[in-house]
Order: C-alpha cells, then structure tokens, then sequence
C-alpha cells in the first residue's frame, strides 16, 4: 500500500485541529468527532493544549483513504510555535494549507505558503468555515490567488454560503468554466498540452486534464483549492478525494539503505527517550544498532502509527513513520542511517527566536531541579537555547514571544512541579569585533597561574560567517589534547562578549602555544606542579581571549527584520513617519488596486511597538507579514540617551567598549568577589535578576 505523510498547517484558529478530526471521523478512525472547545481532539494529547484550545506541539495519526496510508501531522497554528512547523517540513510529502473563509489569508499564512513553495512541497488549500457568518467565497480567492500564489484553481463551488446548511458540490467534466480555467493553468507548465489544445479542444479530456492537475500538483507548481466546513463536514469528502489523488503517494523502497530523519522527541512515563522518525528507504528491526552521535546504540522498541493508534511492530519500513525506543542520545534532527537526498537538517526555514528571558524558581532550593527539567524541555525543543551563567547562576533561554513563555511556566509546573517567573522579554543581540587585538600569556610569568602558553589574535571576519578557529603554530608543537582544549574553549568564551552577548563574525588564531612535558620525582610519583595538563589550557584560554577581545573591541547588533505590510493607501502618509520613527526602513510602495504593499527593514526590538501602532494608524486594516530575520545583517544598538556608554556588561575581568566620539577604549575591572565593577567615568553595579546576565552601567 502507498504512504502519504501529510502535514496539516494554518494560522491560529483557522480551524486546523477540528479539520483533522472530521477526517478521521470520515475516515472511520473515530467513532465521534472530537472538540478543539471541549478539550476532547485526538491530537491535542497535552493537558495543557486541552486547556488553552490551541495546538503546542506537533502530533502524528494515521488512517486510510482508498488504497493510501496517510500519516497525517497536526501542527501548531500560532506563531510562538512555529519550531514545530519547521521540525516537520522535512518529513512531508504533502501539505493542506487551511484558510479561514472569514479572516482569509492573514500573515501566518502567507509565511506558511512561501515556505512549502521554497520547499516544493505539493500543497492543497482547504477553505474552511464556509458555514460561519461573514464567509467568503471570490473574496478569499482573490486573497489567495494575488497574496499567496496565482497558480490555484477552485475544485468546486459552494451555496448557502455563511449559513449551516452552507454545501459544496465539485466541479466536473460538465462545468466549462472549470475545465477552461484548468487549461489555461496547465498549460503554461506542460507545452504539449497547449498544442494539443490549440490543435484540437475536444482532444483534451477532463481525464487528462485531471491527470496533468495530479502531476503539476505533486511538483508543487499548482495549488488546488477546496471549500468546506470541518464542523458541518461540508466539502470534506472532495478534499479527501484530492488528497488520494493529487498529492504524491508513494511506495517506499524497504530494499534500499537505511534513511531517515528524526523530526521529534518525547519522554514516556518512566522517562525514556522515544524518537519520531520518517522513514524514507530502507527498514529498522528491533535489536538492530545505530550509530547515534558517535555512539553505537540499539533500537529496544518500535511502534507505527496505523489507523489511529500505535501499534507496537518488530520493524519500520521506508515510507512509514515510527516511534523508536532505546536511542537514549539521540536529538531533534538526527539522521538515521544514510542522509535523505530530502533531509533538511541544519536548515532554517523560518527566523530563529531573537527574544530571551531568565526563567528564575520560586523556590530558590528548585534551582537544580529547574535546570533539569529545562534541560528535558530542550531535547523536546531546541530553539530555546538553554543557557545557564555559571557565575550568577542563571538560567536564560530563547523565545519566539510571550505565550510560549506562559506555556513554558505552565508546563514546568504540571510536569516538574516547579513554580517560576521569568525576566522581562529582551532582544537577542549579539557581538563583532570592530579591529584585530592580540593577547600572549606565558609560562612562568607573574600574571599566568596556569602551567600553559597561549597566544591569541582575534580579527572581523566577513559577516555570517561565524566563529573560525585557526592555527599559525606547526600542528606538532602540542599534544592535540591541549590544541583541542584551547580551540573548544574559544567557542565556549565567546558565547558571553564584553557586552554579554555571543561573539560572531570573527576569526581566532592561536599565534603562540607551549607547555611543560609530564615529569615526575625520582621516586616515579607524578606531579602535577611541574606538568602541563589540558586543564591549564582550558583555564588560560578564557583570560587570553577576552584580553585579546578587549583590544579588539565589540559592537553590539541587533536582528533585523524583513517585512511585509500591506495598508490603506490613505494611511501610507501616517504609517510612514512611525516606521521611521521606530527605525524602520522601507523600500518604495507597491500599488495594489486601493491599498499599498511595503516591505523593508526593522530592528527586532521595535517590531512589537510597531505591531501596537498599526491598527490606530490604519483603522486595524493593516496586515503585517514577517518575511525573515537577517541574521547576516545587522544594524547597531543606539546609544543610551546619557551617553555612549553601553547600558550592558558581562562579569568578566575585564571589558571594554569604544564610544561613538573616539576610538579610546575605556576599561572596566571587575573586583575579585564580582560583587562590583569599578569603571574611569562612574560607578557600575554588579548584574541583578532581570538583566539577562548582564551588568547595567551607572553613569554617575
């Protein structure tokens, strides 16, 4: 039987999860449909979607339609959530877009579709609540056709539109206008069908129309678009049809090598690691081994989704995707076997999170405990980049906005049973050097308590291209073990700069090395005292670093957002000066009937003030589209309104920034209880909670 592993999208409250359970029900997987409202959907198994009505993590059901198996995979709809849509683009062969008759396309969506389009992902539309008050039907085809693609056709028309007994009959080989518009379609991407066409009209069947529709589909060149009530069930039965029909099913190839992805994980009841994977070629048996991050592990358990359940199996075969039990290091993007020639990992489809917060226990006594259930929720999503400060001992991790922060605290108090509050939302920044710095300690000198030598120069390096470690020392001069220490160091240092952000776009060189060989006494005893181990690498590279960091200097940068916002023309003239207030920079407008269509740039930080502006400014006719986050880009923070200091600093020994009158660098020590750091121009307090770990400069 073929295998469709089909993704369900859609911007929040679109009616997604309630589509997927009138397909199971339709499909006889379920004896009653489940309620979004009720807390009752298959697919929304956490207690805390249950209580919120919202999806928060991807869920897989299976079920048939003909002769396909579809695996079908529910996704969150709101964009705090949007790492799990990312996690599972990878593993599709097919996507339903669902789009609300009543709002019509908003950003989410538009996001959603220009990422299946990039990806060619064969995608249906499904528009749903045709039976709700307000619901369009050439309106919303307009929106799709002119904001998310032109390459769409209606599969059917709809009567007793925004009603309950709202009812959708397909188009057939009757319906001229239906067949006209296909032609038109499919024929700027098939030339043989144009000809045949031209030659002789009655030539071209409906079938073969059909069959083109089906193939230009499945290449994610054309969008069919079906109407329809997940609620009253209106249109459900097309959709069906077209997913059997127009999306690619296929037949795994179970004789080939092993492949596939691991695009989820999750814990079961005693805590053991259970990976989602998609199989692509090949076949997994219980008892068979893997190699999972450099370790040799061996699969203990495995179950496929099949019909609405999971069923515990003695293998997984290509097409299929499987939960697999045993592989106790195995994380979120992990190949399987053999890359997909499909596999995205390390690919970023959507912005990363650029919001931080410090979450931070009630109870002071739940600190390691926190760190440990923080540390689980990461395996499960590693985006929030958990990170701890080891010196104040906080604990930091990366959003995509608020309500996952309530999310967050909800789910470490069912779960861990630990009560936190967070720091306010802050904008993740970082650090590039502005010139080359170089720094040396050597053995034996008064300020090296360490038995190593270490020289380091620190230059700009074109911008996204990270952090590049190099060596100008023969590979010989030191055992790889200490070049190896020092060079994972490095990495590690520069996760905190002067200002307290990562360090990115530079280049490292280790200009200098040396070290003193194990000795021992006479009697054969070692000592530590007179020999070098890569321990005193790893304590002197950090000191080296920074100083070498300090001549260089930082500036700090912020994210850049590219976005698209659509507005009233009459309203161009009121919206214009707040985006340059907010910093925004704008490309020329484009005209599109009575509204105008922008797009350009601006600072992360202001996006959310922007956002709060635009529906006084615009009558909330404003539709904002976030098109990307410009990671390779970014625009310098401002100074403060006292001064060219910076408002930030990280408990190092020592920082430095340049201001924006000069290039004279003003050094800040950092006394030896890191209770206080003494500064030439003022005084600057030690970091507080709620300062994302960074110490704020008083100007006195």
């Amino acid at each position: 039987m073929k295998t469709l592993n089909l993704g369900i999208v859609a911007h929040v409250d679109a009616g997604k999860t309630s589509l997927t359970e009138r397909l199971l029900f339709a499909a006889g997987v379920l004896d009653e449909i489940g309620s979004v409202d009720a807390g009752s959907a298959q697919t929304d198994s956490l207690a805390l979607e249950r209580e919120r009505g919202i999806t928060i993590r991807a869920a897989v059901v299976s079920f048939v339609i003909d002769d396909v198996t579809v695996n079908l995979l529910d996704t969150p709809g709101h964009p705090d959530f949007i790492a799990e849509v990312e996690r599972v683009l990878g593993v599709l062969d097919g996507a339903v877009l669902v789009v609300s008759a009543v709002e019509g396309v908003q950003p989410q969506t538009r996001l959603l579709m220009r990422t299946l389009r990039r990806l060619r992902v064969p995608t249906l539309v499904f528009v749903n609540k045709i039976d709700r008050g307000g619901a369009q039907y050439d309106g919303v085809l307009r929106s799709i056709t002119g904001r998310l693609t032109p390459a769409t056709v209606a599969m059917g028309s709809v009567s007793g539109l925004g009603t309950r007994g709202a009812a959708v009959t397909p188009y057939g080989a009757t319906d001229t206008g239906f067949t006209s518009r296909l032609v038109d379609l499919l024929a700027e991407g098939d030339d043989a069908l144009l000809a045949a066409f031209v030659q002789n009209e009655a030539a071209v069947s409906c079938c073969r129309l059909l069959a083109e529709l089906a193939a230009q589909t499945g290449r994610g060149r054309v969008h069919p678009v079906f109407f329809g009530s997940a609620i009253t069930g209106a249109g459900v039965d097309a959709l069906m049809a077209g997913i059997a029909r127009l999306l690619p099913a296929r037949e795994g190839d179970v004789d080939g090598p092993v492949s596939g992805t691991v695009f989820k994980v999750d814990r079961g009841p005693v805590g053991d690691k259970i990976a989602y994977v998609r199989m692509f070629s090949g076949s997994l048996h219980v008892r068979d081994r893997l190699q999972v991050r450099g370790h040799d592990e061996k699969v203990t358990g495995i179950r496929v989704f099949d019909r609405g359940a999971v069923v515990r199996r003695a293998s997984v075969l290509a097409g299929q995707i499987a939960q697999l039990r045993g592989l106790h290091g195995v994380q979120i993007g992990d190949v399987v076997g053999l890359p997909s020639p499909t596999s995205t990992r390390d690919v970023r489809h959507f912005a990363p999170p650029m919001l931080e917060t410090i979450v931070v226990p009630v109870r002071p006594a739940d600190r390691a405990a926190l760190h440990t259930a923080l540390a689980r929720l990461a395996e499960q999503d590693p985006l929030i980049a958990l990170r701890q400060d080891e010196v104040r001992g906080e604990i930091s991790v990366s959003l995509y906005g608020e309500v996952q922060k309530e999310v967050l605290q909800s789910t470490l108090a069912a779960e861990a049973g630990i009560d936190v509050t967070f720091s306010e939302t802050t904008t993740i920044c970082i650090e590039r050097p502005i010139r080359t710095g170089a720094a040396v300690e050597t053995i034996g000198a008064d300020s090296n308590p360490f038995l190593a030598t270490v020289g380091l120069r620190v230059e700009p390096a074109p911008t996204g291209t990270g952090v590049q470690f190099r060596l100008e020392i023969e590979l010989g001069s030191m055992p790889y073990a200490f070049m190896r220490a020092v060079e994972e160091t490095v990495h590690a240092t520069l996760r905190q700069g002067l200002a307290g952000w990562q360090v990115t776009d530079t280049a490292v060189t280790l200009t200098y090395s040396g070290y003193w060989a194990r000795q021992s006494h006479a009697h054969g005893t070692f000592d530590k005292s007179m020999s070098s181990t890569a321990g005193d690498f790893r304590g002197l590279t950090p000191l080296v670093l920074i100083s070498a960091l300090q001549q260089a200097g930082t500036r700090v940068n912020e994210p850049v957002h590219r976005f698209a916002l659509e507005i009233p023309a009459e309203t161009y003239g009121a919206v214009l000066p707040a985006l340059a207030q907010l910093r925004g920079v704008p490309d020329p407008p484009t005209a599109q009937g009575t509204a105008y269509l922008l797009e350009g740039t601006i600072p992360a930080s202001q996006v959310h003030a922007l956002q709060q502006r635009l529906p006084r400014l615009t009558a909330a006719q404003a539709c904002w589209s976030p098109l990307s986050t410009i990671t390779n880009r970014s625009t310098a923070v401002p100074p403060p309104e006292h001064g060219p200091t910076p408002t930030h600093w990280t408990a190092v020994r020592t920082c430095c920034a340049y201001s924006d009158e000069s290039d004279e660098c003003r050094v800040m020590e950092l006394s030896p209880d890191l209770s206080r750091l003494t500064h030439a121009n003022g005084r600057v307090d030690a970091p507080s909670a709620g300062t994302a770990g960074r110490a704020t400069v008083d100007p006195t």
